[in-house]
C-alpha cells in the first residue's frame, strides 16, 4: 500500500496541473463575470444617454417649431411694411402724371422741365428697384440669422432643463417675450432705417447713372451690370459694414469691440441686448458679407432674366433705349416685394447652396456645445 509520501511523489505533477486548471478556470469565470457586469452597466448608461438625447431632440423640436412659427409671422409682416414704405417714399406716380400731362399739353412744360422730370424718373426708378433688391435680400437673410441665434440659446436652455448643462456654456434663459422682441427687430429697417437707406441708395444710383442718357441703349447685359454697379457702390459707402445701421440700431455693438476681450459681459446686460449683439457679430462677419454678395447676384440674375421674358412689344433682352426700359424697371418692384410664400426671389435665396451651407456651419460653430 502506497504511503502519502509515495503518492505525492508519483502524482505531484498531476496535482499541480489539476489545481492550476481549476484556479485558471475560476479566475476566468470571475473575469467574465466582471466583464459582463461592465458591459451591462455600459449598456444601461448608453440607454439612459439615448433616452436623454431623444427627449432633448423632442423638446428642441417643439421649441424650434415655436420659434419658426414666430419667424414665419415676422417676415411676411416685415415685407408688407417694407413694401408700404418704399411705395410711399419712392412714389413715381406724380412724375409720370406730369410727363403724361406735358405730352398731352405740349405748352405746359418747358424742354428743361421735361428733361428734369425724365432725369428724376430715371434716378428714382433705379433707386426703387435696387433698394427693393437689397432690402428683400437682407430681410430674408437676417430672418435666418435670427432663427439660428435663437436655436443656439434653445440648445443651451434645453440642455440645462435636462440636467446636462455641464457640457454647454452658461447663460440666462431667453424667455418668449425676449424671443419675440428680437424677431420683431426685423421691422427696424422699415421703421427707422429707411430714410438713410433711401438717401444712400439714391446717391449710389446717381453716381452710376450720371453718364447714361435716355437714349443710351440697354440690353440684358447692360442692365445687369448697371444694377450690380449701383449695389456695389452702395455697399462700399462709408466704413466697412456701415450698411448694418439700416438693419440694427447703431448703439448695438459686440462688447469686445469697445472693451478688452478679457472683460466680462456687463452684469446688467439684458438677454435681448445679448441677442442683438450676437446678430451684429454675424452680420459684420466676412463670411456673411460673401453670402450677401452671392445672394444679391442671384436675385439680380433672376430679375434681369424675368424682365427679358415678361414684357411683350419689346424687352430689354433684345435691347431698348433707356427711356423705354424705365417703365419695365418700375413694374418689377411689386414682384420683388411680394409676400414670402409668393416671392420667387426669396425662394431663390433659400435655394442657394452657399447660403444653406453658411447657416448650417453657423449653427454648428456657435459655442453651444
Amino acid at each position: 500500500m502506497l504511503s502519502v509520501r509515495d503518492f505525492w511523489r508519483r502524482h505531484r505533477r498531476k496535482v499541480f496541473v489539476t489545481v492550476g486548471v481549476l484556479g485558471s478556470g475560476y479566475l476566468l469565470y470571475k473575469l467574465y463575470g466582471a466583464q459582463r457586469h461592465g458591459v451591462q452597466e455600459l449598456e444601461r448608461e448608453l440607454a439612459v444617454q439615448r433616452e436623454t438625447e431623444d427627449l432633448m431632440k423632442a423638446q428642441m423640436q417643439a421649441h424650434f417649431e415655436n420659434i419658426q412659427k414666430m419667424s414665419d409671422v415676422t417676415l411676411p409682416h416685415a415685407m408688407h411694411e417694407l413694401s408700404c414704405r418704399i411705395t410711399e417714399e419712392l412714389d413715381l406716380s406724380h412724375l409720370l402724371e406730369r410727363l403724361i400731362q406735358g405730352k398731352g399739353q405740349p405748352n405746359t412744360l418747358t424742354q428743361s422741365e421735361k428733361l428734369d422730370l425724365w432725369s428724376r424718373l430715371k434716378i428714382l426708378s433705379f433707386t426703387r428697384m435696387t433698394l427693393s433688391v437689397w432690402a428683400t435680400t437682407m430681410l430674408s437673410l437676417y430672418t435666418k440669422v435670427q432663427v439660428n441665434i435663437l436655436g443656439r440659446h434653445l440648445y443651451i436652455d434645453t440642455a440645462r432643463s435636462l440636467g446636462i448643462s455641464d457640457s454647454v456654456e452658461s447663460g440666462d434663459v431667453v424667455d418668449r417675450e425676449d424671443q419675440k422682441k428680437f424677431l420683431d427687430n426685423i421691422d427696424f429697417l422699415s421703421q427707422h432705417g429707411m430714410p438713410a437707406l433711401i438717401s444712400d441708395m439714391e446717391a449710389a444710383t446717381k453716381e452710376v447713372l450720371k453718364g447714361k442718357q435716355l437714349s443710351t441703349f440697354f440690353n440684358s447685359t447692360t442692365l445687369h451690370e448697371t444694377i450690380m454697379q449701383i449695389l456695389n457702390s452702395f455697399m462700399s459707402m462709408g466704413t466697412p459694414n456701415s450698411w448694418i445701421k439700416y438693419m440694427i440700431p447703431e448703439d448695438v455693438r459686440p462688447y469686445s469691440t469697445t472693451h478688452g476681450s478679457d472683460d466680462p459681459v456687463p452684469f446688467d446686460m439684458t438677454e435681448f441686448e445679448q441677442l442683438m449683439m450676437e446678430a451684429w457679430a454675424v452680420l459684420s462677419s466676412a463670411e456673411f458679407g460673401s453670402i450677401v454678395e452671392i445672394s444679391l447676384k442671384a436675385v439680380v440674375d433672376t430679375l434681369v432674366e424675368l424682365m427679358g421674358t415678361k414684357f411683350s412689344g419689346g424687352s430689354v433682352a433684345g435691347g431698348l433705349p433707356l427711356a423705354r426700359v424705365l417703365p419695365q424697371v418700375a413694374q418689377m418692384c411689386p414682384l420683388l416685394l411680394e409676400e414670402p410664400r409668393k416671392n420667387q426671389f426669396i425662394q431663390i435665396i433659400k435655394n442657394i447652396q452657399e447660403v444653406e451651407l453658411f447657416f448650417t456651419l453657423l449653427y454648428a460653430n456657435m459655442p453651444h456645445a
